[in-house]
């Protein structure tokens, strides 16, 4: 039998604002290609197939197509919810949809009920573990003395081995939405953790043939039986270096045989630039970012004026756009800054900080403001009339 490992969809997510489901619809398209070239038997989706609880009406139909072309490509598709879905709304309607081959595991309940599927040397149960909250199901899960993630997914195996046991020569697969102890996060991801330890041990899933994880963003292998397939799409600017892919799982008759990573294509790419405004406008080697997602830091002596709109004239995809006066020190922090300086020194580096360096007209009203504000505290002094406007 031959899975796909794919994950963490996040139909519906945006990008520092930017609507991605045509991004997405062209990523579960790709999907879908694989499906038909590789002779998938079963396509697998750990978790976060939504990127929020209620999903849009847009993202729902995004998301139903690439189903429809995942199950017209010749794949039965196994899913879980994650720490993005909704349980009850993902599983609304799973007795129906396991009729057309859409297996969507969301209940705790229904963990060592596994999916079980022929191929010409038996069969191979494929059980889903969705997101375990340990406040919400520990005591489902039997453990109400549980607060880690670990307690309850340790839980939820328990059962799952207790079931695996009882099915002679049956091959086993473990979809789980968890972060295993030994996956590198990428920034993108929503912590999982609502008090206790949010990591848990490779251990948990021995015995198992494969393990398809979710909830971390780039292709991980744990242990030769044990990956994450990661997003197909990147989801923050700390992913730019990363490229998408899945995991092909070839599961023979004694168990796992082989796997393989398929990279998949590059929908647009993320540039991460760095200049004044004029040099990323003008400099020929930013020309093979013109048609990425841009992330600009501008190193112009003053504040930019409307600058997003400028670098949007070359490139029209950048999203986010951020101010680095040159010379000054992003990491130090505001109360490091001002430690020790006068209400007239900490006025002038403010003012040099957001714009340039004040003139000494500037600064002459920056004193008299100043001393005004200290003499009406005291209560023996109003605010004199020059300083009710701004110098021009």
């Amino acid at each position: 039998m031959r899975l796909l490992h794919t994950s963490d969809w996040h139909i519906g997510r945006t990008f520092h604002g930017v609507d991605l489901l045509a991004d997405q619809a062209r990523a579960l398209g790709a999907i879908a290609d694989l499906v038909a070239e590789c002779a998938v038997d079963v396509v697998v989706v750990p978790g976060d197939v939504y990127d929020r609880s209620i999903p849009s009406a847009d993202a729902i139909v995004v998301c139903n197509r690439g189903f429809e072309a995942i199950r017209a490509a010749g794949a039965v598709i196994v899913a879980t919810s994650g720490n993005h879905d909704s349980p009850a709304r993902l599983g609304a309607a799973a007795s129906f949809a396991a009729a057309g081959g859409l297996h969507l595991f969301t209940s705790v309940a229904a963990v060592d009920r596994p999916v079980v599927l022929p191929d010409e040397h038996g069969s191979v149960a494929f059980y889903g573990i969705p997101y375990l909250e340990p406040e919400t199901t520990r005591a489902e899960l039997g453990v109400p003395q549980a607060r880690s993630h670990s307690d309850v997914l340790h839980a939820a195996m328990a059962r799952i081995d207790a079931d695996r046991s009882a099915r002679a020569d049956t091959r086993s697969v473990v979809l789980a939405h968890a972060f295993v102890v030994g996956g590198t996060a990428t920034g993108s991801e929503r912590s999982i953790a609502v008090g206790g330890v949010e990591t848990v041990s490779l251990s948990a899933f021995g015995g198992v043939d494969y393990v398809a994880l979710g909830h971390l963003h780039s292709p991980q292998t744990l242990a030769e039986g044990v990956r994450y397939s990661g997003s197909p799409l990147p989801y923050s600017f700390g992913e730019s270096s990363h490229r998408k892919a899945v995991w092909l799982v070839d599961i023979g008759a004694n168990g796992l045989e082989r796997v393989e990573r398929r990279d998949l294509p590059v929908v647009r790419g993320l540039s991460q630039l760095t200049g004044t405004v004029d040099e990323l406008l003008t400099e020929p080697r930013y020309c093979a970012a013109e048609q990425h997602y841009v992330s600009a830091i501008l190193t112009d002596a003053g504040r930019p004026v409307d600058a997003m709109r400028r670098i949007q004239t070359r490139f029209p995809h950048a999203i986010h756009v951020e101010w680095q006066r040159p010379g000054g020190n992003p990491e130090l922090r505001y109360r490091e800054r001002v430690h020790g300086r006068t209400d007239s020194d900490i006025a002038r580096r403010f003012l040099a900080d957001v714009a340039a360096e004040p003139t000494d007209r500037e600064v002459a009203w920056v004193e008299k403001a100043l001393a005004a504000a200290s003499r009406d505290e005291q209560g023996d002094a109003a605010v004199p009339e020059e300083l009710w406007e701004l110098p021009a």
